[in-house]
């Protein structure tokens, strides 16, 4: 582990109910095509209507702002709570390039992420992103975590729920 580095924290539970104190961001990664309907944005719908109409809105004024992959942003859910809608899948299907997981866009996503996490002063929370209907690995998708959120003593911890 490199000095100052946070260690990652993989535990059982839900990330739409984040197990810390302070300020917290869960983070998870969309598609860019504008669907909002399948895997974890599921269970952040069930428990807040705005990051699935942020995104919405997000991805329908795309001509005039930053939509596409790699982008991230925060939609404040509750006083010490966010979320970031990260656009790190192109399309929802596996196809001839591939699965939709896009690592390189997650990255930018998880860079954008910690200086919001840094200047906030929160921990980062989520689920093993990417590797569900994305199709990602997490053997692909941990060491990201680690060299963008843990290097920068930025606390994480991600959930497995079952």
């Amino acid at each position: 582990m490199l000095a100052g580095m946070f260690p990652l924290k993989i535990i059982k539970g839900d990330a739409t109910s984040p197990q810390a104190k302070g300020r917290k961001v869960i983070a998870h990664i969309c598609n860019d095509l504008g669907g909002w309907g399948k895997g974890f944005v599921l269970a952040i719908s069930r428990r807040w209507p705005e990051p699935e109409r942020d995104y919405r809105a997000w991805h329908r004024g795309r001509a005039g702002n930053d939509f596409a992959l790699g982008a991230t942003r925060l939609v404040q859910v509750a006083p010490d709570l966010w979320v970031a809608n990260m656009v790190g899948q192109r399309g929802i299907k596996t196809g001839s390039a591939g699965v939709p997981i896009r690592y390189e866009a997650v990255e930018r996503c998880l860079d954008s992420l910690a200086e919001h996490a840094l200047t906030l002063g929160a921990s980062v929370h989520m689920p093993r992103i990417g590797c569900g209907l994305a199709g990602g690995t997490w053997t692909r998708m941990e060491p990201i975590v680690l060299r963008t959120l843990c290097a920068r003593d930025i606390a994480v911890t991600v959930y497995d729920h079952r």
